[in-house]
C-alpha cells in the first residue's frame, strides 16, 4: 500500500514526493527507482506509471542533494528498462497465438498487433527507439513486438540503444538543469512540458492515422 501511495503522490508532485522518500529511506531509493522503471516497461497492465518525469526528477535531485549518484542511477535504470522490456517481449511472444486468435484481450485488439507490425516494417529499428520516448506506448511496444513477427535479436539491439538514450538523456537533463532557479521554481510546469513533448508524436500519429492516412486510402 505504501508503494501505491508513493506512486499516486508522485504523479501529483514528483519532486516533493521523491525528496521525502529520499530523506526517509536514503539508499533504498535506488531500489524503488529500479522497481518503478522495471514495472512501467515490463508489465503491460501498468502503462501509467511515471517514466520521463521520474528520470528528470531523479537527475535533478542527484545534482542538488548529493544523496544520489548519477553514475549509479543511469546504468541501474538502463538495466531496469531492459529487464522490463525483456519480460514484456517474452510474455507477448508466449501469448501471441492466443492474442491473434481473438478479436480483443483486455485493451489489446488483434488489429493493434497488425498495425504495429506494419509500423515496424515501415520504420524499422527507429520505431523501437522512438517508442521509448512515448508514455504508454513504451509499455505496450515490447509486448506487441513479442506478439508480432519482429525477431528478438533485431528487437533487443534497438531496444538497448533506446534504453541508453532515454535514461541517459532525460536523467542528465535534470542533472545539469538541477541548479537552475527557474527550473526549481517551475518544476511542475517543466515536467508537464516534458510529458507533452513525449506524447506529442503519439498524438500526431493518431491524428495522421485518423484524418490523413484514411483520407488518402479513401481517395
Amino acid at each position: 500500500m505504501e508503494f501505491i501511495q508513493f506512486l499516486l503522490d508522485f504523479l501529483k508532485d514528483p519532486l516533493t514526493t521523491l525528496q521525502g522518500f529520499l530523506s526517509e529511506y536514503d539508499k533504498l531509493t535506488y531500489a524503488i527507482l529500479f522497481l518503478i522503471i522495471f514495472v512501467e516497461t515490463g508489465l503491460i497492465v501498468m502503462p501509467f506509471l511515471p517514466g520521463d518525469s521520474l528520470l528528470f526528477a531523479t537527475g535533478l535531485l542527484a545534482s542538488t542533494t548529493g544523496k544520489l549518484d548519477v553514475a549509479i542511477i543511469i546504468p541501474l535504470l538502463i538495466l531496469a528498462a531492459l529487464l522490463g522490456d525483456n519480460v514484456n517481449y517474452f510474455v507477448g511472444h508466449k501469448f501471441s497465438e492466443l492474442i491473434k486468435s481473438k478479436d480483443k484481450i483486455l485493451f489489446l485488439k488483434r488489429e493493434y498487433i497488425t498495425q504495429t507490425e506494419q509500423f515496424y516494417e515501415k520504420h524499422g529499428g527507429k520505431a523501437v527507439i522512438l517508442a521509448r520516448f512515448m508514455p504508454i506506448i513504451r509499455t505496450i511496444a515490447p509486448f506487441v513486438a513479442g506478439a508480432g513477427s519482429m525477431k528478438y535479436v533485431r528487437y533487443i539491439t534497438y531496444c538497448f540503444i533506446g534504453a541508453v538514450i532515454w535514461v541517459s538523456s532525460i536523467t542528465l537533463l535534470g542533472y545539469f538543469l538541477g541548479n537552475n532557479e527557474f527550473i526549481k521554481a517551475n518544476f511542475e510546469k517543466v515536467v508537464l512540458t516534458i510529458v507533452f513533448i513525449s506524447v506529442a508524436p503519439m498524438i500526431w500519429g493518431i491524428i495522421k492515422y485518423k484524418f490523413i492516412d484514411k483520407k488518402d486510402i479513401a481517395g
